[in-house]
């Protein structure tokens, strides 16, 4: 009697080529984006989260633009064929497909860094965060 796993036949190895290969197009995962930022950067990394989530804590080199806010005219100083990896808070938010719908219909590449902040965090790398602006005081929660 077939298992759970094994009652649905796998795909031959064609489809699961085509498949895996337009995934890898579509997505990096966050371990080869920080082996890309040691090794030399060939894309523009977008946290597309607000303005505060960013401040509080982002990945080093990314550029804050929310995915509601990307519009032609704030992209104009990249060329057509610039690379954007865009990222949001993690697998639980999908502001980074929605980025990445936004880029793809201004007819930018763009691939999602699945995991987001979250995956970023478990994989145990660093995040920056931005100075707290002079007289900024942090609310107690406790």
């Amino acid at each position: 009697m077939p298992s759970v796993v094994s009652n649905i036949p796998a795909a031959d190895s064609a489809t699961v080529l085509t498949y895996f290969e337009m995934k890898l197009s579509l997505e990096t995962d966050c371990w080869d984006v920080h082996e890309a930022l040691s090794n030399g950067v060939d894309f523009v990394l977008l946290d597309v989260r607000s303005p505060a989530l960013y401040a509080a804590g982002h990945l080093p080199g990314a550029i804050n633009l929310p995915h509601g806010k990307i519009i032609e005219s704030k992209l104009a100083g990249y060329a057509k064929q610039t690379l954007f990896v865009v990222y949001c808070g993690g697998p639980h938010c999908n502001g980074a497909d929605r980025a990445a719908v936004r880029l793809a219909r201004l007819g930018r590449p763009v691939k999602v860094m699945i995991g987001g902040i979250t995956g970023w965090r478990d994989e145990g790398f660093e995040l920056e965060a931005l100075a707290a602006p002079a007289g900024y005081r942090s609310v107690s929660t406790g």
